[in-house]
């Protein structure tokens, strides 16, 4: 019963952060998970992808239902580039875990990655007011970036993380709360076809989904209450909040690669 209550506290906590935030949740789930579970890498992407798009899910429909104002020539390439990526990430954690045939070194190569995401995004946001944007308006190229992401949100099983977010701003020079708005849409249909690789390749059959019920409904309550706080905070509030979670989950990176390598 303990475990049932830790998990659906970690689900709820950070996806109502994703959702307020545009990370996602999976960002925060992915790590903590590496720490905390014991389960193998597979079903830690397996849960963190299910709970994140039941989320996404939730937070979509919220604001489309209070008419949010989603910038849908940047949203919609975006969405079918990512479902396309969501696949090609997806296949390319079971090649690396086929490879490597080690949970360990599957873990440390994640946590490697998102950490260096996590640091380079922390930095961007830092100074992007120095840096500027691109204001890129062509399709193709939207396609194309929601097809990377959709890669990254797959392989790492993060749901899209912070890397989104950043990414929308320089490229399409969007402001915070579109970006996370246009992140959670990526986040979505990255999500649908991350799992839709998962049912025809595996199943779901070999995967430990015991803890998934108290995910999902955590993520369901978290979705509710993200999109209400990125619904009434400032711009500032939200970035703030952005910044500090990805200083939390660097240090998550760090002490996974630590623990997994020692």
């Amino acid at each position: 019963m303990i475990s049932y209550v830790i998990y659906f506290l970690i689900a709820i906590a950070a996806t109502t952060i994703g959702a307020m935030t545009g990370m996602g949740g999976g960002v925060m789930i992915k790590p903590v998970l590496d720490m905390i579970s014991g389960f193998d890498v597979a079903t830690i992407g397996a849960l963190s992808s299910i709970t994140v798009f039941a989320m996404a899910i939730v937070s979509v429909w919220k604001q489309l239902y209070q008419k949010a104002d989603i910038n849908f020539t940047i949203a919609i390439p975006l969405a079918f580039g990512s479902v396309a990526g969501g696949s090609i990430g997806q296949f390319m954690l079971e090649g690396i875990i086929n490879v490597l045939n080690s949970n360990r070194l599957v873990l440390v190569v994640q946590n490697i990655a998102l950490g260096i995401l996590i640091i380079s995004v922390f930095l961007y946001m830092l100074n992007k007011s120095k840096i500027g944007t691109l204001g890129i308006k062509n399709i193709i190229l939207v396609a194309l970036a929601g097809a990377f992401l959709g890669i990254v949100s797959a392989f790492l099983g993060i749901g899209g993380g912070p890397i989104n977010v950043a990414l929308l701003i320089y490229l399409f020079s969007l402001d915070f709360k579109m970006a996370t708005l246009c992140s959670i849409i990526i986040i979505l249909f990255a999500q649908i076809s991350n799992l839709f690789q998962i049912a025809v390749s595996t199943g779901f059959a070999p995967f430990d989904l015991s803890m998934l019920s108290p995910m999902v409904m955590g993520a369901i309550l978290g979705g509710f209450i993200g999109s209400w706080f990125n619904k009434k905070l400032d711009d500032k509030t939200v970035e703030i909040c952005f910044n500090g979670v990805q200083i939390l989950v660097f240090v998550l990176c760090i002490y996974n690669i630590v623990t997994n390598l020692v």
